[in-house]
C-alpha cells in the first residue's frame, strides 16, 4: 500500500502528506519532535551495518510533528487551494449537486461558479459548488437569483478537512487524528 505520512507542525496542525522516504530524512536529521500511530502501521527502513554488526533501522510512524517548523506555521495562515481537478470540491460537497440535490459519479459533475467568472466571479471555495453537468449547463452564467437557490452553502474547509479530503490510503490513525479536529459544521462529520 502507498501510504503517506501526515506531517504536523509542532503544535499539531496538519501541514502536508509526504512520502515515507521523505519522512526518513526528518528522522535521520533529528527533526521529528513527536510521533503518533499504532506500531502495526510503522514503515521500517533498514540501512547499513555498524562495525559491531548492528544494522541501522528507522521506524516511521504514520503521523509526525516536525521540530523547527516556523516556515510551516507561517504557511498555515494561507488559504488552502481549491485545486484544478475538482476532486476536493466534489468530496467537500459529497458528490451532491447544489441545485437539484442529486448524487452523481465524478464524471457527471462539474464546478459551478455561483457568481460567474464571466461576471468577475473568482475561483474560490466560497464561490464554487458542485453541480451536475445538466444543472450547470442550464444555469450558464446567470446570476443565482435568476436560476435556483442553493441547497447548501459553500464553505472553506479547515486544515483537517482539507487533509482528509486530499489524502489517499488514509490510515485509521491518521483519519482519527484529523477527524477529531473537524469543526461542528463540517459535512465530513456525517461520514465519521
Amino acid at each position: 500500500m502507498n501510504s503517506h505520512i501526515l506531517t504536523l507542525d509542532i503544535a499539531g496542525n496538519p501541514f502536508d502528506w509526504i512520502s515515507p522516504q521523505d519522512a526518513v530524512l526528518y528522522y535521520a536529521s533529528g527533526k521529528v519532535a513527536w510521533e503518533l500511530g499504532d506500531d502495526d502501521n510503522d514503515i521500517v527502513f533498514r540501512g547499513g551495518y555498524s562495525r559491531t554488526g548492528v544494522q541501522s533501522r528507522i521506524a516511521v510512524k504514520p503521523i509526525i510533528a516536525i521540530a523547527g517548523s516556523a516556515i510551516m506555521a507561517r504557511m498555515l495562515h494561507l488559504e488552502l487551494p481549491l485545486g484544478h481537478h475538482n476532486d476536493l470540491l466534489f468530496k467537500r460537497d459529497r458528490y451532491t449537486c447544489a441545485y437539484c440535490g442529486g448524487h452523481f459519479p465524478h464524471n457527471e459533475l462539474s464546478r459551478d461558479h455561483i457568481h460567474a467568472r464571466s461576471h468577475g466571479g473568482k475561483d474560490t471555495w466560497m464561490n464554487c459548488v458542485t453541480a451536475c453537468k445538466e444543472c450547470n449547463q442550464e444555469k450558464g452564467n446567470k446570476p443565482l437569483e435568476s436560476f435556483r437557490p442553493l441547497l447548501y452553502v459553500p464553505y472553506v474547509p479547515c486544515r483537517a478537512e482539507h487533509y482528509l479530503l486530499s489524502g489517499r490510503n488514509v490510515l485509521a490513525d491518521q483519519h482519527d487524528y484529523l477527524a477529531a479536529r473537524l469543526p461542528r459544521h463540517s459535512r465530513l462529520r456525517e461520514l465519521n
